[in-house]
């Protein structure tokens, strides 16, 4: 069965006692975009999504558990990881994967395999989240932007910021980009 963001949102906002208005409001995002994003008639880029999640508030990780079975699992298949990515906007696919290792909410890490197709964008208003980031870039280039400061990472490059700092990240290259990364506590 495939995973619906809009569905999984409404379900959300509503265990909640939310109207759309009010998450809005919260968020700091329109009725609109709610109301279009429950209807799957829009993907919600990661950034705009992880925003109206903070006005719930829940994490990305949280938003798209589906069980609490994988916490005591100790090892892991690259099928096996669960994609946090919300439906593709890309025609081969989605321009951003990001597939987590187990189930973050039941752990005081998070621990991501990260694709972003070139042209990928994680969303032109950067967004925060508490805790701290680091990652490491296995292939391609990746522009990232941490509270204003911006720097492309080649394979072998890394970073480690504070990640209530406003951050993008940006594929700007011509081939696919791939970072392991981690995020404690789980907070995205």
């Amino acid at each position: 069965m495939e995973f619906s963001v809009g569905s999984r949102l409404r379900a959300v906002r509503e265990a909640r006692g939310l109207s759309q208005r009010a998450l809005a409001t919260r968020s700091g995002v329109t009725n609109g975009t709610i109301s279009m994003a429950e209807q799957d008639s829009t993907s919600p880029s990661i950034a705009s999504l992880k925003k109206i999640l903070d006005g719930i508030p829940m994490s990305l990780s949280e938003f798209f558990a589906e069980d609490d079975s994988v916490a005591a699992q100790l090892f892991f298949t690259a099928d096996e990881l669960i994609d946090l990515t919300p439906d593709a906007d890309g025609k081969d696919g989605p321009l951003i994967s990001l597939r987590q290792v187990g189930d973050a909410s039941a752990h005081s890490i998070q621990m991501l395999h990260e694709r972003y197709r070139p042209g990928a964008d994680t969303g032109e208003t950067a967004y925060s989240h508490p805790g701290e980031e680091a990652g490491l870039v296995i292939e391609g280039c990746i522009d990232i932007t941490v509270d204003g400061e911006t720097r492309q990472l080649k394979p072998g490059d890394a970073y480690l910021f504070d990640s209530r700092l406003p951050h993008r990240f940006r594929n700007t290259g011509k081939v696919d980009c791939v970072i392991v990364s981690a995020c404690t506590p789980p907070s995205f």
